[in-house]
């Protein structure tokens, strides 16, 4: 919000400035594609980054449409502006053996034992079956197939589903924490809880992965998306077929699940550059 604010009166005060009058309601619908171009272009020549233009964008688009919808000013020219390409930021990935160390130490930092096994079956789905913290916490008792040999119907972005094997060991740490919950479970209540019995919030995970970083040394980028993403890089290394793993990860396009042959691609340089007698030279 502060951000929306900050980029609006940034505006505001640019068409006043460059057209010499008021921004009031007909100066805005008077604007033309000339001036657009000229308040993004003043804020790249500021120094401003990519992705904090495209925001400010992004922002008049949403005004001038308010604007609309109440019939107080109808501007057509900014439509004549593309929305600015972006980089795609490379997923983080954990290694193996950070993830194994977030997953068998985050019990440790539990209140209580039941509540440790909890952390650890969250993260041991998470990082096991590549599932987003929305839908691990978002899952009901009735969700956990009584057939251990049965996959995970998952049910995604868009209210997409999706199959997921439930590996043995994602399978036995969540029947650990079952057995110690002090919370009779029926089949609409929620399978993860927290202390008070209420659905488990994402910010007790995120926390939880935060205390992690400082205990064992994790990177900043160590959070619990990123035991998805080590999911998928982990299985990308190991000879994974991007195509079911693009299931997996219920991705609506191939192109999203890609970004993980660069994360793949990057390591492989970094292999080659510290093994290499040519690279140590």
């Amino acid at each position: 919000m502060a951000a929306y604010r900050r980029d609006l009166t940034g505006f505001l005060a640019f068409v006043a400035k460059h057209t010499g009058q008021q921004a009031d309601l007909p100066a805005l619908a008077a604007l033309g594609l000339t001036e657009f171009r000229a308040y993004l272009a003043q804020r790249a020549d500021a120094g401003g980054a990519r992705t904090s233009t495209a925001r400010a964008l992004s922002v008049l688009r949403g005004f001038f449409r308010f604007l609309e919808r109440r019939g107080l000013a109808i501007n057509t020219a900014l439509a004549g502006i593309s929305g600015l390409r972006l980089p795609r930021s490379v997923p983080k990935a954990l290694s193996v053996e950070e993830a194994g160390e977030a997953v068998g130490a985050v019990a440790a930092l539990a209140g209580a034992p039941w509540l440790g096994r909890r952390d650890v079956a969250v993260l041991t789905l998470l990082y096991g079956a590549g599932l987003r913290i929305g839908e691990a916490i978002g899952l009901a008792r009735r969700d956990l197939p009584r057939d251990p040999a049965a996959p995970l119907v998952i049910t995604g972005k868009g209210r997409k589903q999706r199959v997921v094997p439930l590996l043995a060991p994602v399978r036995s740490a969540i029947e650990s924490y079952l057995s110690l919950c002090p919370y009779q479970l029926g089949p609409d209540d929620p399978l993860f809880v927290g202390a008070r019995g209420e659905r488990l919030s994402a910010r007790v995970v995120q926390r939880q992965m935060e205390r992690l970083r400082g205990w064992l040394g994790l990177p900043d980028s160590a959070t619990p998306h990123a035991l998805r993403h080590s999911f998928a890089t982990h299985l990308l290394a190991g000879g994974g077929d991007l195509r079911a793993i693009q299931e997996l990860l219920g991705h609506a396009s191939l192109s999203t699940t890609q970004r993980y042959t660069s994360v793949d691609a990057a390591r492989l340089m970094a292999v080659h550059a510290a093994a290499h007698p040519r690279a140590k030279t």
